[in-house]
This record gives structure tokens, C-alpha cells and sequence, in this order.
């Protein structure tokens, strides 16, 4: 355990400012990786690239097509997971069940549940969804607890 948190809603994956653990480690910045909801517990790693910021795919729901573009299966397009973040190739597989799972091209980092997956046919935007899971290969992190 490397300190303490003031409560899981003031931190979002891929933060790195005001975590309050500089200088422990191996001197590199420390970024929040993930939150554990259930054992209130603040997971962070080491380094901006560290393979625990970044993740394979996601899971969303409350899709939402535009101009009544009525996707199902599968299909091909881009998607923004932050605001002014680079379009990112993905494969969207929309599910019975009204979810959408996606996978990413290549690993993306600070994904994060909650916010919206925004879907693009080059500069049409074709919907969106709200990110409910992130998929990630596991990583080594560190603890925060409350």
C-alpha cells in the first residue's frame, strides 16, 4: 500500500496530478490504472506508458445510433474514448442484448467506464454509448486505500 485516497469520485483513470505518491518507486510519475468500486481501493502504476493504462476492448451500453443508422452484427469503424483523442480503429460487435462489445485494433490508453465511446464512419458521426467495462491484460499496479 503506498498511501491513502480522499474518496474514488475525485480520481479518473489516467490521472497522474494530485494522487499525493511522488518520489516513491522508481522516481517516474505515478497514474491512476483502475478503481475497485467494492473494496474501495484506488489502483495506480508507474510510468506514463505502463501496460496497465491501456486496454483491448469495452463493453457499452445505451447505444444510441444518429439519423436512424440502425447498425447490428458486427462492422468496422472508428471511435474517440476522450475528448480531442485521435480516432482509433475498432471492431464493434453489437450483442442480443442491446450492449456493444468493442475491440480495439491496438491497445488504448485510460479508457475509462463511464464516459462515452463515440462511433465514426470517417467524418460521419454514426452514434455513441456509455463505457460500462474496460477489458485489459493484467499488469502489475500498486494499492491506494481508502
Amino acid at each position: 500500500m503506498l498511501g491513502t485516497h480522499d474518496g474514488l469520485m475525485y480520481y479518473t483513470i489516467g490521472q497522474r496530478k494530485g494522487l499525493g505518491i511522488g518520489g516513491k518507486g522508481t522516481g517516474e510519475p505515478w497514474y491512476v490504472v483502475d478503481k475497485d468500486l467494492e473494496n474501495n481501493v484506488l489502483l495506480v502504476a508507474q510510468g506514463k506508458n505502463h501496460p496497465a493504462l491501456f486496454s483491448t476492448g469495452l463493453i457499452a451500453s445505451n447505444l444510441n445510433f444518429i439519423n436512424g443508422d440502425g447498425r447490428s452484427g458486427t462492422f468496422v469503424c472508428t471511435a474517440k474514448f476522450r475528448y480531442r483523442q485521435e480516432d482509433q480503429k475498432v471492431r464493434a460487435h453489437i450483442r442480443p442484448d442491446g450492449t456493444v462489445f468493442v475491440e480495439f485494433e491496438k491497445p488504448i490508453k485510460a479508457v475509462t467506464p463511464g464516459q462515452v465511446a463515440v462511433f465514426y464512419d470517417d467524418e460521419i458521426c454514426l452514434g455513441s454509448a456509455i463505457i460500462d467495462k474496460v477489458i485489459k491484460d493484467d499488469a502489475a499496479i500498486a494499492i491506494v486505500a481508502s
